[in-house]
């Protein structure tokens, strides 16, 4: 689905804020609430809007270690990788995991209370998964940049 500027603009009111209602929504892109309701639905329906959420503060809720961690595999195969895959989202601490081209074959995004809890994780869960052949991690001091809402 190819988007016109007026869905353009509606969502990226929503990716700002989505608790406007379809009333305010419909003032700030100039339209009635009816035909704006109904743009909002025909992006739902095409899966351009998955859903909805509350973003949490990771601070205040404790979580103000981000760790990154770059996975290597013992083997390349189809089964490992469901295996890991299988494995990795099991486990609350990985907020995002990425397969990639290169020397790398995963990236995790951890969020963490400190690096104790860290050591903990590499510890029980993530060395003692067979298929993990090599791991490098990085520890980020501070958080420059952290959008949600997509480019348009």
């Amino acid at each position: 689905m190819k988007l016109d500027p007026t869905q353009r603009r509606i969502l990226a009111l929503l990716q700002k804020d989505s608790t406007l209602s379809t009333q305010a929504l419909a003032d700030k892109v100039g339209m009635s609430p009816s035909p704006c309701w109904r743009r909002v639905k025909e992006m739902e329906e095409a899966g351009i809007i998955r859903g909805y959420v509350a973003l949490a503060d990771r601070q205040k809720l404790g979580l103000g270690t981000c760790v990154w961690v770059r996975v290597k595999l013992k083997k390349h195969s189809t089964e490992v990788l469901d295996r890991f895959e299988q494995v990795v989202k099991g486990y609350d601490e990985v907020v995002e995991c990425y397969e990639l081209l290169g020397e790398t074959d995963c990236l995790l995004k951890l969020y963490l209370p400190n690096l104790e809890a860290f050591s903990v994780f590499m510890h029980n869960f993530l060395l003692k998964i067979p298929e993990v052949d090599v791991t490098h991690s990085s520890v980020a001091l501070r958080e420059i940049k952290n959008e949600t809402a997509l480019p348009l």
